[in-house]
């Protein structure tokens, strides 16, 4: 990998005012977007990958554009993508690497509730410290870059310059409780156990990495979630609500890390906490 330096934009990934990193990941997400729309506006088939979750076209079509992109943006760093690891296709990780969830959300996406998004970020020493994440359907469009941002994006548009867009905050929990973010379509009784354990008196029910939204703009409070999902599903998510103030756990209390090659890229059983003060070890 290239020495650090100030033409590398990966030595810029924290710095708001030269965050060219960010913005290659934005154009990326929204170009993707439009792949991901076209395809969404006309019928298509979903197969089930050999580990029986969903995938179509779009997330195929998708995942090959952002490739192209990340390799012109900042060739050489190690990418796993979710189709490509699913093929096979596991990149040998010594440093910074980037994870890529083409089409978070399929289900929602063949539901057509318009509730799933693009998602990529950098992953430094164990942690998502850069990112976009993109949804669409509804052309909004979330950065970690130094600070947590958000803005509208047309698919297949021009993104904007960060310093036209909106920075967003986590806030502190109202006295009544916390709000939850919960999943439209992987709800469980442990997860509900677990909202029931953080004092969770309402719920936004949200598809995607789009929860982590919620909670970065100040909506909701926490997001529980115990059951399957991968480092690509949240790490994206994870770095916007650490921009904003806010972080992911595991259920021992410490920050979700990234880079699990042993555990095959799975993420651990996790909450997003907005309020930094509520996190404890459940």
């Amino acid at each position: 990998m290239e020495a650090p330096g100030q033409d590398n934009p990966l030595d810029l990934a924290h710095d708001l005012a030269n965050a060219p990193l960010a913005e290659a990941f934005a154009r990326a997400a929204v170009a993707a977007g439009a792949v991901i729309m076209e395809v969404y506006g006309r019928d298509f088939t979903m197969r089930a990958k050999k580990d029986a979750t969903p995938v179509c076209e779009a997330d195929e079509r998708s995942e090959a554009l952002i490739l192209t992109h990340l390799e012109k943006a900042c060739p050489g760093v190690p990418v796993v993508a979710e189709e490509a690891f699913s093929r096979g296709d596991v990149p040998v990780l010594t440093g910074d690497f980037i994870l890529v969830d083409p089409l978070d959300g399929t289900r929602e996406f063949a539901r057509r509730n318009g509730e799933f998004t693009v998602n990529i970020a950098l992953i430094r020493n164990g942690a998502p410290v850069c990112a976009a994440l993109y949804a669409p359907a509804f052309g909004r469009l979330w950065l970690a870059a130094g600070k947590a941002l958000a803005c509208q994006a047309l698919p297949g548009g021009e993104v904007p310059p960060l310093s036209a867009m909106r920075q967003i905050h986590v806030r502190k929990i109202a006295p009544t409780g916390p709000v939850a973010a919960v999943s439209r379509s992987h709800r469980n009784a442990e997860t509900e156990a677990l909202m029931t354990r953080l004092g969770a008196t309402e719920m936004r029910e949200a598809g995607s990495a789009m929860k982590f939204c919620l909670i970065a703009e100040g909506e909701a409070d926490v997001y529980p979630r115990i059951g399957p999902t991968m480092e690509w599903d949240i790490a994206a998510g994870d770095a916007v609500l650490r921009a904003a103030g806010g972080m992911v756990t595991g259920l021992d209390g410490a920050p979700v890390r990234y880079g699990r090659a042993g555990a095959g890229f799975a993420s651990p059983d996790f909450v997003a906490f907005g309020d930094p003060s509520q996190i404890v070890k459940l």
